[in-house]
């Protein structure tokens, strides 16, 4: 009898951000999904399914756009869909790396220790090697 177990709390997409609203993110609505924004970073959000979220590109913002961070190889820029660049600087990384932690936090997910380490880039605009993200290259005697 005083055994009695709670009912697990189901989590929605709207509680989810609900939540992240009331940890100090500002929760803009878009056409596919969410975006979060505090302190000039912003995050694309989806819904996961089943009260899961998605956390998509996460950079800086820089007008109505999120600048992914990119590895030039001897710099990283923020690089919006558009084509601006804006230089990377350290307090920038600092503030991308507290607002991705927090923003896990306050959506309910995991962190993960090898992602609290610092900040990651997924884009990689090598000058040095041409060619390189446009697929296959040509082989030598192929020119």
């Amino acid at each position: 009898m005083f055994f009695r177990r709670e009912k697990p709390t189901v989590h929605t997409f709207d509680s989810r951000l609900s939540d992240a609203r009331s940890a100090g993110f500002e929760i803009q609505n878009t056409g596919e999904g969410a975006r979060a924004v505090r302190n000039g970073v912003g995050a694309a959000l989806s819904d996961g399914g089943e009260g899961l979220v998605g956390i998509g590109k996460t950079g800086v913002v820089v007008g109505q756009e999120i600048g992914q961070l990119t590895d030039l190889g001897y710099q990283k820029i923020f690089l919006t869909p558009s084509g601006k660049r804006l230089p990377a600087q350290a307090d920038h990384l600092v503030l991308i790396h507290a607002f991705t932690e927090d923003l896990r936090e306050a959506l309910g997910m995991t962190s993960y220790y090898n992602q609290g380490l610092g900040t990651t880039n997924d884009l990689h605009l090598y000058d040095r090697v041409k060619d390189r993200d446009r697929g296959a290259a040509n082989r030598p005697w192929q020119r």
